[in-house]
């Protein structure tokens, strides 16, 4: 028969002080794969040739469509741009433009069109033309 060794204390508190080391170690390397997420993302910065060209106005969650008022230059599809807000940080080439709901190939200044967009945007994002 083999002996059994006797649960002390010591034995105990060992095992858990164990316990709670691997798990900040574990933590740690966790906290530590966000950290380098985060800067990755920040590195994805777009070129720096941006021109303010229109502000959102309102969006449509049912057909994901933005409109914009455009406040400078004229936006044409197959133009690319970037879409930059609070929480809002994408870009896209425009595949449709609308004015009062019919297909247009070319918006101008002072228009409020409407946009085809990939993700949701709000109300006062900045639109850049790249």
């Amino acid at each position: 028969m083999a002996k059994k060794k006797k649960i002390t204390k010591k034995r105990v508190v060992k095992k858990t002080i164990k316990k709670k080391v691997a798990k900040k170690k574990v933590a740690k390397k966790r906290v530590g794969k966000k950290h380098a997420a985060k800067k990755q993302v920040k590195k994805q910065a777009p070129e720096l040739s941006l021109e303010k060209i229109g502000e959102v106005t309102h969006y449509f969650p049912h057909v994901k469509a933005a409109a914009i008022m455009l406040l400078k230059d004229g936006l044409k599809v197959g133009d690319s741009i970037f879409i930059k807000g609070h929480t809002t940080k994408f870009k896209e080439k425009i595949k449709s433009i609308q004015l009062d709901r019919v297909p247009i190939q070319e918006g101008r200044k002072g228009q409020e069109i409407g946009l085809l967009v990939k993700s949701r945007v709000r109300q006062g994002d900045s639109v850049y033309r790249i």
